[in-house]
């Protein structure tokens, strides 16, 4: 999967020059937590930078909440978004593995990555768009079974899964391998008529079981 698969595509932006409280509104309206602060070069959108909700939380005083519906006036509703945004943020292109979009804002602590292409704003991708993507790969509407089971260091578990499959008439509709702790484990969605006999035939390949979860 790639980022370009689950990235909102709709994004909401704004002027680095509009005032603060203009952001606070559009959030409000819209109902996001982040804008995408671009302007116009040579022709072209380019982002600038990005401003989240925490980060107009902060240029208010502690008492104001500037996504109210009457918002008392204070002179840090005339602050420019370019003094507060993120400026210059780091973007990833629509073809990054999702894994990877996961991976930084895990390692730098970021609730979203703006998606460019070319140096144009193409989208953005959230903390829920990955939990979304990763959701999507472990459920199922369909009946069968997901198990989770230990492999051997650089063991192919697809063609072990496979193997064993294809002998009782079961059909992969997922695969992934991980290591927990410093011990690898592959976990396979299943489903078809013959679960319970390829699941026996994956005790006596030496396999150890860890999980089995029923489907649907």
């Amino acid at each position: 999967m790639i980022v370009s698969m689950w990235m909102t595509r709709d994004v909401v932006t704004i002027g680095p020059d509009r005032p603060i409280a203009e952001a606070a509104e559009l959030m409000a309206r819209r109902r996001i937590r982040r804008l995408l602060v671009v302007a116009e070069q040579h022709g072209e959108t380019r982002l600038l930078g990005i401003v989240s909700a925490t980060d107009i939380l902060h240029a208010y005083p502690s008492e104001v909440n500037p996504f109210a519906v009457v918002v008392p006036q204070t002179p840090a509703e005339r602050t420019a978004v370019r003094q507060i945004m993120r400026a210059n943020p780091q973007t990833v292109p629509p073809d990054t593995p999702i894994e990877e979009a996961a991976r930084l804002m895990r390692e730098r602590k970021f609730g979203a990555l703006p998606v460019v292409r070319d140096g144009r704003p193409v989208g953005i991708i959230t903390e829920s768009d990955i939990f979304r993507a990763f959701v999507s790969v472990f459920s199922s509407e369909e009946t069968g079974v997901r198990i989770t089971f230990v492999i051997a260091r650089r063991e192919d578990a697809f063609s072990l899964v496979a193997d064993i499959a294809a002998k009782h008439a079961v059909h992969v509709l997922s695969l992934i391998t991980s290591v927990q702790g410093d011990i690898p484990v592959c976990v396979v969605r299943l489903a078809g008529p013959g679960i319970e006999p390829m699941l026996d035939a994956l005790w006596k390949s030496e396999h150890r079981v860890l999980n089995v979860v029923r489907l649907g």
